[in-house]
């Protein structure tokens, strides 16, 4: 019997999914719905579309209600990402889907890369393919980057989603500790101080030598051999978690670097107080790796120095890091609003300028990213001391090439480095550390039978 990458949840859906696209058709057919219900994880969808969609009127004062012009309510249906609150709300909702009232269907959904395999997988049908919604992505959507049409699509090639955002990341960087260690803040000339891992190590040195770490922690690499895997962690069909040799180049180059004093050892992966002190005037840290949401949502606020203490240049290697997808339920009563939010929000040059402009994104039009890198005028950034970052971000963004997806990626992701952190701090040695991934993965996803390793 084949055994499908999807939660046990989101197989159940399958058997509802045929009356709920039924009620689709009909509907698209027919009147729309009076309430459109968003479930997402934060505001950030909802701020971009009251900044770029015409069509909207006002929003409560509490951010739960936007009412469109035509008297349509789209409701902000919130849970927080940690510890999976959010797949869960949506996974209960969307198997109540074909049975839900119209007020209180799933009408449009996000997901992130780490999961967006999950819900756009064809077997759990749980996300439209665009073209039901008369959404032609060789047409209507050839602007986007390649590599993000890819993420939102089935295994069959179907696009199942879009969105308004491109992730490339770059290295971003203390202009202080470049002077005083390499007598230059210039990012042309730092980037050539990074732009490979031999170049790299050279500089940890050299940095180390002056007394400053290269990066906080053995997290800030991850993503970059992570993007890099040639297989997906699980095949389509399987149950066996392939571990590809990136990863433990990842593991190996990481016990390197801590163990030659190029990574701060008391910070301890990602999101947490140490990681965000890190990125503090009085840290000794030199560079972060991040895309530009990565800047604007999290080193800036951490930051308590001076604006334009920091710039970008070129990473080590391209990587591409996040992304929100944008989706239409299968079963929604409003495919008409759905196909024009998606359209104005992932489509429309001129709506995703404004949205780079006004809230540094690094958008999903490779036209309009070409514009951004070259208009200094509109696109520099106060906080990198008048660099004009999308530069950087651009040609990262026409390089990069996705990994593969599976259904399981943000477990791996996340279960990999948490069983490896012990192993770096010296708390279990590399065996142990392999055997916790395996117990800690499977008791994730008690579907899976084995794990494998490379050789």
């Amino acid at each position: 019997m084949k055994k499908r990458a999807v939660s046990m949840l989101l197989t159940a859906v399958m058997a509802v999914t045929g009356m709920a696209a039924t009620a689709t058709v009909a509907h698209a057919e027919g009147e729309e719905g009076k309430v459109i219900n968003i479930y997402s994880w934060n505001d950030e969808f909802r701020t971009r579309l009251e900044a770029i969609y015409p069509e909207v009127e006002s929003t409560s004062s509490d951010g739960t209600v936007t009412t469109l012009k035509d008297g349509t309510e789209i409701h902000w249906i919130i849970n927080p990402n940690q510890d999976g609150v959010y797949q869960q709300k949506l996974d209960e909702a969307l198997l109540n889907q074909a049975d839900a009232s119209d007020d209180d269907k799933v009408d449009i959904f996000l997901t992130e890369t780490d999961y967006v395999f999950k819900y756009t997988d064809k077997d759990a049908d749980v996300a439209m393919p665009l073209t039901d919604l008369g959404i032609d992505p060789d047409t209507d959507l050839a602007d986007q980057y390649d590599f993000t049409r890819t993420t939102a699509s089935d295994s069959d090639g179907v696009q199942r989603g879009s969105t308004w955002q491109c992730c490339p990341g770059t290295l971003v960087y203390r202009r202080d500790i470049a002077k005083e260690v390499f007598g230059t803040d210039d990012p042309a000339e730092v980037g050539e101080k990074v732009k490979d891992w031999d170049t790299m190590k050279e500089t940890a040195a050299q940095l180390k030598e002056k007394g400053y770490y290269t990066f906080s922690s053995y997290a800030d690499t991850f993503r970059l051999y992570g993007n890099s895997i040639a297989q997906s962690w699980v095949q389509p069909g399987e149950t066996t978690i392939t571990v590809d040799q990136k990863i433990m180049d990842w593991v190996n180059d990481s016990k390197e670097w801590l163990d030659a004093g190029f990574l701060n050892p008391t910070v301890k992966g990602q999101w947490n107080d140490d990681w965000n002190k890190a990125m503090g005037s009085q840290s000794k840290v030199f560079a972060f790796l991040f895309p530009a949401w990565g800047i604007d949502f999290t080193l800036s606020p951490n930051w308590d120095g001076d604006a334009g203490s920091w710039a970008v240049t070129n990473p080590p290697q391209e990587y591409n890091w996040g992304g929100s997808y944008i989706h239409a339920a299968t079963g929604t009563d409003n495919p008409e609003h759905a196909k024009d939010i998606i359209l104005a929000m992932t489509a429309d040059k001129d709506n995703l300028l404004k949205i780079s402009k006004d809230y540094s994104d690094f958008t999903n039009t490779k036209s309009g990213m070409a514009e951004a890198a070259t208009d200094d005028a509109n696109f520099s950034s106060e906080f990198l001391g008048g660099q004009n970052p999308f530069a950087y971000f651009a040609p990262v963004a026409e390089n990069i090439k996705i990994a593969p997806l599976s259904a399981y990626d943000q477990g791996c992701v996340e279960l990999i480095q948490n069983s490896f952190s012990d192993y770096f701090q010296g708390n279990v040695d590399f065996d142990k550390a392999k055997a916790n991934f395996e117990t800690a993965i499977k008791e994730r996803y008690p579907e899976i039978s084995e794990v494998k390793w490379p050789e």
